[in-house]
């Protein structure tokens, strides 16, 4: 596809600006849910209801009062398995030795800091966390931040055939099929955690990507048999008009959208890795809502169906990521990629290279993530340009 080169310098001018600042920050920033870093944290005594108020404070207050509160920026393993993802894709595209390194590098990084109590690689996240199901201890080990960091590694076995990044992927493997799952007629469900059952559909669907990447090239049949049990669970639960709830159960029924854009790219990387044409309907009407529903007409992210604000950007990430990857399959896909991109770099990046948190119509939160925000754009924006710049490899 014939891209005018305005738009592909500017995307590429945004992404070495970006990774400059996530380089002069030597990887570190905020997350929307680290309020219980705080030493006010200890004032919880540990308990949910105090520990949820003071996340959600400082996640929603309208400017960055982290520093005030004690907070400091942080390092995070999604950050850098998403930043070692984004740069092993540009570094596919340029062959730029420096962009390999500074990926290896994290994916060292990620090796040494995972997990701690497990036996085989899974991450988490640096803090306390507390959400509607209760309290996550500090670094408990996620299916979604493992199975997203293990396509990282994936890549770059695929890219740089260094057999212990393969060994790092299928040690993560070893772990997602540990993990509960909710069995019915209809498939099974990956649980979000180790400790008990959490039925969630975006991480379900991306561990299954993940296996079925996985035992794809290692032919191993429990990991693809396993993949396309949890592919079928989310599918038959696939709202008529092509949606899905966050979760099936009643807390959790909204519709969102990087959530719906975790799943499409998880249904698309499970059937491109194993060919299996038996979700391609669910794919094509999921694809379609998607795409009628969470975009305004210049390109602006929305955040809900029905609901523009917050405008966040790992909305706009996913956004770019999810569809450019369909790209190649559905034009639409990539105009649509290509305007996103746009109203992005233009409205939600700043002038030191950084993206901003969020933008609530009437006042922008510029507090840099390094995740949310630097991580993900930093990766979508590589993905979209890999379909529009020509590949020496």
């Amino acid at each position: 596809m014939n891209e005018p080169m305005g738009l592909q310098d500017k995307i590429g001018h945004s992404v070495s600006h970006a990774i400059s600042w996530v380089q002069r920050n030597t990887y570190r920033g905020y997350e929307p849910a680290d309020g219980n870093l705080s030493p006010l944290f200890r004032l919880t005594r540990g308990r949910v209801l105090p520990m949820r108020v003071l996340q959600q404070i400082v996640l929603r207050v309208p400017f960055n009062i982290r520093p005030l509160l004690g907070i400091a920026p942080h390092e995070s393993a999604i950050g850098r398995g998403y930043l070692a993802w984004g740069l092993l894709l540009l570094y596919r595209m340029n062959g730029d030795e420096a962009l390999r390194k500074e990926a290896v590098a994290c994916l060292r990084w990620l090796m040494v800091n995972r997990a701690s109590h497990s036996a085989d690689f899974c991450w988490g996240d640096p803090y306390e966390y507390a959400t509607r199901s209760g309290r996550r201890p500090f670094g408990e080990p996620l299916l979604i931040w493992s199975a997203l960091i293990g396509q990282a590694f994936l890549d770059a076995y695929e890219l740089l055939h260094d057999d212990q990044f393969l060994s790092v992927a299928q040690s993560t493997g070893r772990w997602i099929l540990s993990l509960p799952r909710q069995q019915i007629g209809s498939g099974s469900c990956l649980s979000y955690v180790a400790y008990r059952q959490s039925s969630i559909h975006n991480s379900n669907v991306m561990g299954a990507a993940f296996l079925g990447r996985l035992g794809s090239l290692t032919e191993n049949s429990h990991a693809i048999a396993t993949a396309k049990s949890a592919i079928a669970y989310t599918c038959a639960r696939q709202r008529k008009d092509g949606s899905w709830y966050y979760a099936e159960e009643s807390k959790y029924h909204w519709i969102d959208n990087f959530h719906s854009g975790y799943n499409l790219s998880a249904l698309k990387v499970y059937r491109d890795a194993t060919k299996d044409e038996s979700f391609d309907e669910c794919i094509e009407k999921g694809l379609r809502y998607y795409k009628d529903y969470f975009f305004e007409a210049d390109g602006c992210p929305k955040y809900f169906h029905d609901k523009t604000y917050p405008i966040d950007i790992q909305c706009a990430a996913q956004a770019i990521e999810t569809l450019a990857s369909f790209g190649e399959y559905d034009s639409d896909s990539m105009i649509l990629a290509r305007k996103v991109a746009a109203w992005t770099i233009e409205n939600m990046q700043g002038k030191d290279g950084h993206f901003y948190y969020r933008d609530l119509g009437w006042k922008k939160v510029t507090t840099p993530m390094l995740h949310w925000g630097q991580g993900t754009m930093i990766k979508a924006l590589a993905v979209l340009l890999r379909k529009l710049v020509p590949m020496s490899t």
